[in-house]
């Protein structure tokens, strides 16, 4: 069997390494004795566009010999529901299986089917918790009177350079 890991990581390098995902999704190819051909980004899962995703999904469309696709866990594939069972329907119509590692979904199976649209609920429902804290954090500064963004002339080196702007910010990185 072939298989397609994708490994997405919301931050970069610095703050997210992709091993964490990939070595586990290898380490059982090679127990299962599966080819793989990996498919890894930075990028946010609640974005529906992502160019190694939207790769993947070319390769299966063009009938390449994916057999499965198979991610660390389910929120790495996505955030929204809705585009989430757009992806493994796909998936399904074109006979690609569809693995999550930590969460031993098969929704080649009517259960597999249940818990991936729970989990997928979950998913969605994590990501809104997120942006309504976001939100709330934004509100609470406003009405503190706190200045929101970069600091005015920011976007000009020479004014940023002198109001140390630029020295604060590669402090606190």
């Amino acid at each position: 069997m072939h298989v397609a890991l994708y490994v997405c990581n919301s931050t970069n390098l610095e703050r997210q390494n992709p091993a964490t995902q990939l070595q586990p999704l290898v380490e059982k190819c090679n127990r299962e004795g599966w080819t793989y051909e990996v498919f890894q980004e930075f990028a946010s899962g609640s974005l529906e566009r992502r160019t190694e995703l939207d790769k993947l999904l070319k390769k299966i469309r063009e009938g390449n010999t994916i057999n499965a696709v198979m991610v660390w866990r389910l929120d790495r594939l996505g955030r929204s529901l809705k585009h989430l069972l757009d992806i493994i329907s796909e998936l399904k119509n074109k006979g690609v299986k569809f693995i999550s590692l930590t969460e031993g979904f098969d929704t080649t199976t009517p259960q597999g089917e249940l818990f991936f649209s729970i989990a997928g609920a979950f998913a969605q429902f994590e990501r809104r918790l997120i942006q309504e804290r976001v939100n709330a954090g934004l509100s609470r500064a406003r009405s503190e009177n706190k200045h929101l963004g970069r600091p005015k002339g920011s976007k000009d080196k020479k004014r940023r350079r002198h109001s140390g702007y630029l020295l604060r910010w590669q402090r606190d990185k």
